[in-house]
């Protein structure tokens, strides 16, 4: 069986590695995942070269050729890959992205395994549901973001964005949602930290400017796993706030995506977790000083 994940740029991936070390522990020897380089443009041809399972996570060769299991989507490809399926669950729905394909009886359907991640991970490191948040960033993971606070029992947020007009979809989402949304720019931070929980989206590097103002915020949500720890959960950290970062919420989500595309719910989460952080350490060490 194969599974892979997709997305541009796809070399930093972490999820070959978390998913590897899954199947190693499930003696799924017959498995591998691969990472693959894929923008929009490449996505609908690629995908309709896949050979889907004909029965449900049998395993099996069809016609001697291993067969897939499964996607894992990261960026830019969890919104585009929407109307390339058959079926979409009614989580990826209302997100609006689906960030898992799985194979199974010759369809293609699609799975948001990104709110559960961001879930779990909150849960993890002991944050209670918050009362009140802010989201830094308006995309894919934002819209997720929302929809975990949403399942957390939280039905307003504020959204800070650079520009407000591209935050329509996420926008949309949070609609979807029951979400009442507020959009605002980076410029009114100041406004909105006084929060229980500011969930930063933005990509690495991108919050740094803004650390010495997240500093009082009782709890950090920081999506950035590599490098690690940010500036901004630094401050955090050291201002005696909670932080999370990203590779919880990456650890999780890879989970539950292996018990999607494998159908046994023995998932090794801790396998996956040494193997995730032994890959971090290496890249680290790695690393021009």
């Amino acid at each position: 069986m194969r599974a892979a994940v997709m997305g541009s740029p796809i070399g930093h991936s972490l999820s070959p590695h978390l998913h590897r070390a899954a199947y190693a522990a499930m003696g799924l020897d017959g498995w591998s995942y691969e990472a693959i380089e894929c923008d929009e443009a490449r996505l609908p041809g690629l995908l309709a070269g896949l050979t889907p399972v004909r029965g449900q996570h049998d395993g099996e060769e069809q016609g001697g050729e291993r067969v897939w299991a499964g996607l894992s989507l990261t960026m830019p490809l969890k919104r585009a890959v929407l109307p390339l399926l058959d079926t979409v669950s009614d989580l990826a729905v209302e997100v609006g992205g689906a960030n898992t394909v799985v194979f199974a009886d010759g369809l293609r359907h699609g799975h948001n395994t990104d709110v559960y991640g961001i879930e779990q991970a909150l849960a993890e490191a002991g944050v209670p549901a918050p009362r009140s948040a802010t989201v830094l960033g308006g995309g894919a993971t934002a819209a997720s973001a929302l929809a975990a606070l949403r399942n957390l029992g939280l039905f307003a947020a504020t959204l800070l964005v650079r520009d407000p007009a591209r935050a329509g979809e996420t926008a949309e989402v949070a609609e979807r949602l029951g979400v009442a949304l507020a959009v605002e720019t980076f410029d009114k931070l100041d406004a909105y930290t006084g929060v229980d929980l500011v969930v930063s989206t933005l990509p690495a590097g991108a919050a740094d400017a803004f650390a010495g103002r997240l500093a009082r915020v009782p709890a950090l949500f920081d999506v950035v796993y590599a490098p690690w720890p940010t500036r901004a959960a630094t401050a955090v950290r050291d201002a005696g706030g909670t932080v999370v970062g990203g590779f919880a919420m990456l650890l999780h989500q890879a989970a539950r995506q292996v018990e999607l595309m494998t159908g046994r719910p023995d998932v090794p989460v801790e396998a996956m977790r040494a193997a995730g952080e032994a890959e971090i350490a290496r890249r680290a060490a790695a690393r021009p000083q």
